[in-house]
């Protein structure tokens, strides 16, 4: 995979993640992911591991509920 992959959502809100990366996360019979609200996308990741990559990835809760106000949508004012 090269990194950037098209998903497409279903009127229901489903997607389906691409067979390569349900193998290398474990998830060739089914589970969990987690998903992180970043307001201008979304990042998923495996379970139990979103938690520590946006602590190393991304800014600090403050910072980015700064952005979201920034952003003058109420609708991303509770991510």
């Amino acid at each position: 995979m090269d990194g950037v992959v098209e998903f497409k959502v279903s009127a229901s809100g489903q997607m389906s993640l691409p067979a390569e990366v349900r193998h290398r996360w474990g998830l060739d019979g089914g589970g969990k992911v987690e998903v992180i609200d970043l307001g201008w996308g979304v990042m998923v990741a495996p379970s139990g591991t979103a938690v520590e990559l946006r602590r190393e990835l991304l800014p600090s809760q403050e910072q980015h509920a700064a952005f979201l106000a920034d952003l003058d949508d109420p609708d991303l004012m509770t991510t």
